[in-house]
């Protein structure tokens, strides 16, 4: 269950010129309106290598659920969440994806945009499963562009997101863990048992780039006490698509319509009374802010000292 009086946006904040450029003149009145109400609690910074981007790290903490960067069990929780079984045993997501080759790189295109169907993604999974079961893991459809595997090689298994690697070079995110060793046979054979396969025929048909490798990520066991499910903050991926392919203009329209609707909405449940929260994640750092009782000389200092919404948010 999410908690809507706390709202963590992922992608808040980035580090590109454009980015920075979009916003000094970027108007978002209710999320100014939030940051000169809301006291802050200091910046949690996020090592630009880190497997797990802020917005993981943030809610990973929020959830308890926080066993170190690539090692949040997210597979394992989801599949809890989902009404699933988890019990002792590792979880992971796999997800099919499209590598791109470069001259000195591995691109990997973001899975988000391959389009993938049931029918095919189910047709993909069939094919791949003999391969995984072979090295003690198991494949379960979830769905179109996710698939749910449970083996003892997730156990220990440090993961990136695909927040992380997508529409980035794989090479700097690939595991290094020694059991990791099976996952990169497995990826050399499933890219010759996909390079003919006739799902990606078909998607050649429709225009539709091939489906040629998969990633691991979310690997991990739920702790034998794991905790209660319960509120956890609203994440909020409405500027990720925009941010992970660049597009500084769409992210900034993405950012006025969040800044409308969800920042207008906390607004409102601020002035109500409520115990509202809001956690800012960028690229290199996360940050929230909360609703706490403030005296008359507090809030005189707080409007004098106001914080531009840019400044706020290049710090992420």
């Amino acid at each position: 269950m999410s908690d809507p009086t706390h709202l963590l946006i992922a992608f808040a904040g980035a580090s590109a010129p454009g980015a920075r450029e979009a916003l000094r003149a970027l108007p978002l009145p209710h999320l100014q309106k939030l940051l000169n109400r809301l006291q802050a609690a200091p910046l949690e910074a996020v090592d630009a290598l880190s497997p797990e981007p802020p917005h993981e790290r943030a809610l990973a903490g929020f959830l308890r659920l926080d066993a170190g960067p690539g090692r949040t069990p997210w597979a394992a929780h989801q599949h809890r969440l989902g009404g699933g079984a988890p019990g002792p045993h590792a979880w992971a997501w796999i997800t099919p994806c499209h590598w791109k080759a470069g001259m000195d790189h591995m691109l990997m295109l973001d899975p988000g945009a391959l389009k993938l169907t049931e029918a095919h993604s189910r047709t993909l999974l069939a094919a791949m499963a003999p391969f995984f079961t072979g090295d003690g893991l198991e494949l379960h459809f979830e769905a179109p562009g996710r698939w749910l595997a449970r083996g003892e090689l997730f156990r220990d298994l440090v993961s990136t997101s695909l927040d992380r690697v997508s529409g980035r070079d794989v090479a700097a995110w690939m595991p290094a863990s020694p059991q990791a060793r099976t996952l990169h046979r497995l990826q050399s054979e499933m890219q010759m048992l996909l390079y003919t396969h006739p799902v990606n025929d078909q998607r050649a048909e429709q225009g539709l780039a091939p489906v040629n490798s998969f990633w691991v990520s979310g690997a991990g066991a739920l702790p034998p006490d794991p905790p209660a499910p319960a509120a956890s903050p609203t994440l909020d991926n409405t500027l990720r698509d925009a941010a992970l392919r660049q597009d500084w203009a769409a992210w900034a329209r993405a950012w006025q319509q969040l800044d409308a609707t969800h920042c207008a909405a906390l607004v409102t449940a601020l002035e109500r009374g409520q115990a509202v929260r809001l956690t800012l994640c960028g690229e290199n750092a996360f940050q929230t802010f909360e609703a706490v009782p403030q005296g008359f000389f507090q809030k005189i200092s707080r409007f004098f000292g106001t914080i531009p919404v840019s400044e706020r948010l290049s710090l992420l």
